[in-house]
């Protein structure tokens, strides 16, 4: 099976399951996808799913009303920032 295509059914479900809205998800995913792809290789692989996490977790916080479009907002903000930090991250030599 296609790994992306079994990517997303997967997170057709737990979307479902968590009861995000599925315009959120898409609006999200790919802008997501590159910040743990870039933690991953720019920092360290382990560095990527937890800097998912934490980016979602301070989007989360940062809209405690529950509303999910600008919560997607909030974690497209947050993936900005943490792009920053990425670009200009320097590994210890």
């Amino acid at each position: 099976m296609d790994p992306m295509a079994e990517m997303d059914r997967w997170l057709g479900v737990l979307g479902s399951e968590l009861g995000l809205p599925d315009e959120v998800l898409a609006q999200v995913k790919e802008p997501l996808l590159g910040l743990v792809r870039d933690v991953a290789h720019g920092v360290a692989r382990p560095a990527g799913a937890m800097s998912g996490f934490l980016v979602g977790l301070a989007a989360g916080l940062a809209t405690p009303d529950g509303d999910a479009a600008k919560a997607a907002q909030e974690v497209l903000a947050q993936i900005e920032r943490v792009d920053a930090l990425v670009a200009g991250w320097v590994a210890p030599s």
